[in-house]
């Protein structure tokens, strides 16, 4: 009976590998997601919380590949209001694919939040606006390999880390963090295939 059940395992050994290769992992390993060459835990946690990987994608410019962008959430989500109303911390990652120039970003960000919101939601945003804008002036350039997170951490605020360097104090307003997500999941996202992979619809 022993020697039938190793014998079982055995059989079996390979097929085990070739699950754990579709997976993106070897036994014991976390499982990432590869796109365009940036490797994408689909598990990680933030501020002591395990979040998954909701979606994710690469924003295209005309025909050129500029980021790669993951957002994580504490249960999956596939419309932008369960992302904005889901509780717990949250997290999108970017990462470059090309070089860029930092104030240059951070203008597309400050008009991507405008464009997804009313003026007068976006008037009360503007002193933190103006601050993110600063932040990314102060880096002058994002080279291709570069990243940066964005986190919501309840209690906390939006927490802005580049290249591995948490830039200031937290942004306290939810508002704030709410109209960021919307630069890539709002009604004028920046990228229409990019929101559909952030929220689980690729194909």
């Amino acid at each position: 009976m022993k020697m039938s059940f190793v014998s079982s395992l055995l059989r079996r050994a390979p097929a085990l590998a070739l699950v754990s290769l579709l997976l993106g992992a070897a036994p014991g390993q976390a499982a990432t997601v590869e796109l365009g060459g940036v490797r994408l835990e689909e598990r990680i946690t933030v501020a002591g919380s395990p979040l998954l990987l909701n979606g994710a994608g690469i924003r295209y410019k005309a025909v050129f590949k500029v980021y790669t962008a993951g957002l994580y959430l504490g249960q999956k989500a596939s419309t932008t209001e369960a992302v904005l109303a889901a509780s717990g911390p949250k997290r999108m990652s970017i990462t470059m694919l090309r070089d860029i120039d930092s104030a240059e970003l951070g203008k597309l960000f400050s008009r991507g939040m405008e464009d997804n919101m009313d003026r007068a939601a976006f008037s009360k945003l503007i002193p933190g606006v103006l601050r993110m804008s600063q932040v990314f002036s102060d880096h002058k350039k994002l080279k291709e390999g570069d990243s940066f997170l964005v986190d919501w951490v309840p209690g906390t605020g939006t927490v802005l880390t580049i290249k591995g360097q948490v830039e200031g104090a937290p942004f306290k307003e939810p508002e704030f963090f709410d109209a960021l997500m919307r630069i890539w999941l709002g009604p004028k996202p920046a990228d229409w295939q990019l929101k559909d992979a952030l929220l689980g619809k690729a194909r």
